[in-house]
C-alpha cells in the first residue's frame, strides 16, 4: 500500500478527521461554512493522494488535480480552483495565489493534538517524508528536534501563515 493511500486511511490526511479539522480551521479564519460546497470541497480536497508513492514528491504534489477536476465538473471553475490551489506549490507554479482553502488546510496541524497526529504519521511512514529524513530527528537552527517539537514548530508556523494570509486577503472572519 503507498504512502498516499495510508494517510488517507489512517493518516494526516484521513477521510473522516481531516476533513473535520479543515472544517474547523475554516470556521476560524473565516466564519462558519454553510455552504455544502465547501463540505465537498473540505472531503475530497486531497483524495488525490490516493495511490501516491510520496507525500512531497513529483506525484503528490499532483494530488489537487483529482478533486479539482471533480469540483469544476460539478460546481463550476470557481469551485476547482479552491481545491487545486489549496496547495502552495501548485499555485506558485500556476503563478496564483493560494485559495482560502490552503489556509484552512495549513490550520489542521495546529488543531489536531499531537497524541492524535504523530502516531498516525508514524504508523503511515509520513512523519520521516515530512521531518525531511528518515529517523526521529528533524534540525530547525542547528537543533535537533523531536518528533513532538517538530510538531509543535510546523504547527506554529502554518497556523502563523494561515491567520496573515486570511487577514492579508480580507477574508478573514
Amino acid at each position: 500500500m503507498t504512502i498516499g493511500t495510508k494517510s488517507l486511511l489512517f493518516g494526516a490526511h484521513q477521510f473522516i478527521l481531516h476533513p473535520l479539522f479543515v472544517a474547523w480551521g475554516w470556521w476560524l479564519l473565516y466564519g462558519f461554512p454553510w455552504d455544502p460546497r465547501l463540505w465537498v470541497a473540505f472531503i475530497i480536497h486531497d483524495w488525490g493522494y490516493w495511490g501516491s508513492p510520496n507525500m512531497d514528491g513529483e506525484e503528490g504534489k499532483m494530488h489537487p488535480r483529482w478533486a479539482a477536476r471533480k469540483m469544476r465538473r460539478w460546481f463550476g471553475m470557481e469551485w476547482g480552483n479552491l481545491c487545486i490551489f489549496h496547495s502552495r506549490s501548485t499555485a506558485k507554479v500556476w503563478g496564483r495565489v493560494p485559495s482560502r482553502l490552503c489556509a484552512a488546510d495549513k490550520m489542521v496541524t495546529s488543531l489536531t493534538p499531537a497524541w492524535l497526529y504523530l502516531p498516525m504519521v508514524r504508523a503511515t511512514g509520513e512523519l520521516d517524508e515530512y521531518m525531511g529524513e528518515v529517523g526521529d530527528s528533524f534540525v530547525v537552527n542547528g537543533d535537533e528536534l523531536t518528533p513532538e517539537q517538530w510538531y509543535s514548530f510546523v504547527g506554529e508556523r502554518t497556523r502563523a501563515w494561515a491567520e496573515t494570509f486570511a487577514k492579508e486577503s480580507g477574508c478573514a472572519a
